[in-house]
């Protein structure tokens, strides 16, 4: 075991305990409302309530079984695709947004703080951001290290070791990727070309916008440099690493946007507006969600 599977490894055990908290805080909000020691959150029933909850509970255990996988040795007997992907989606659910939680806290964004529950103390809401953020960085760390071992020989080398795999995969992932990127930049720095509401641009927004749009333009980037092999003399993991991180970006982000804002395009419902216009918003994230799905195939071309 090198330093880089040990350091995968700890990272791995370390996602799965940073989420446990919140997954016991989320159990003992269900059990509190059902025996009436704590409130339901505002606009809930208590059906309702629990339902939402229970979802959030089985969502963190599915995180830590998955962080536990990327580290136990169990974890390379199970099939690689279905828990690369989950670790994939998961990951990129949370590493693209600590630049957000970090920047937001400094900068005073309220909606940087995590999911509030009904009078959640102080502590209990540091707990939960804290939590989210060491599964991410663990995350981070132990997802390319666990491909590495399952995959050595992506890793492996320079990207201009045998040339690259430009012949057989086309670069139009990276293409549609940086154009959206450069989109959501575009927005970040105050641009208003394609936003119909500027009023509903918040502090949030704008450093949302940026980060996914940074991410967008790296994992764009670091795909076309795998595929191209080129600078030739770059080692190949480093590529590896922001092109797997940077394509989980663009479709778990996408993902998770796409059904709220066709939501809001059928539904109009009178208290939910977006500041993009909702057409543009759509096709952008349908180009991010394919976009992202087909980098990794680019990436993992030599296997």
């Amino acid at each position: 075991m090198d330093r880089w599977d040990r350091a995968g490894r700890v990272a791995a055990h370390g996602a799965a305990l940073a989420l446990t908290p919140y997954l016991l805080i989320k159990v003992s909000w269900v059990a509190g409302s059902l025996v009436g020691l704590l409130p339901v959150g505002a606009g809930f029933g208590t059906a309702e309530w629990v339902v939402l909850n229970g979802a959030t509970i089985g969502m963190a255990g599915i995180g830590i079984t998955v962080a536990l996988a990327l580290g136990r040795p169990w974890g390379m007997r199970i099939p690689a695709a279905p828990l690369a992907f989950c670790a994939w989606v998961g990951t990129e659910l949370l590493v693209p947004v600590l630049p957000y939680a970090v920047l937001g806290s400094l900068l005073g964004d309220p909606e940087s703080g995590g999911d509030a529950g009904p009078s959640m103390p102080e502590w209990e809401a540091a707990l939960v951001q804290i939590g989210f953020v060491g599964t991410g960085l663990g995350l981070a760390v132990a997802l390319p290290a666990y491909m590495r071992r399952r995959w050595p020989y992506a890793f492996a080398g320079r990207l201009g070791d045998g040339g690259g795999g430009f012949g057989r995969v086309l670069p139009w992932t990276a293409v549609i990727g940086a154009a959206v990127g450069l989109v959501w930049l575009y927005w970040a720095v105050g641009g208003t070309a394609g936003v119909a509401h500027r009023g509903e641009r918040d502090l949030g927004w704008h450093l949302l916008s940026g980060v996914f749009g940074l991410w967008a333009v790296v994992a764009s980037a670091a795909t076309w440099a795998v595929v191209r092999g080129r600078p030739a003399r770059v080692p190949r993991w480093g590529p590896m690493v922001l092109g797997w991180l940077g394509s989980g970006s663009l479709f778990a982000w996408s993902g998770w946007k796409l059904p709220f804002t066709l939501y809001v395009a059928i539904a109009r419902p009178a208290d939910a507006a977006l500041p993009e216009a909702l057409a543009l918003a759509a096709v952008l994230h349908l180009a991010a969600m394919g976009a992202g799905a087909a980098m990794p195939k680019a990436l993992l071309v030599r296997v």
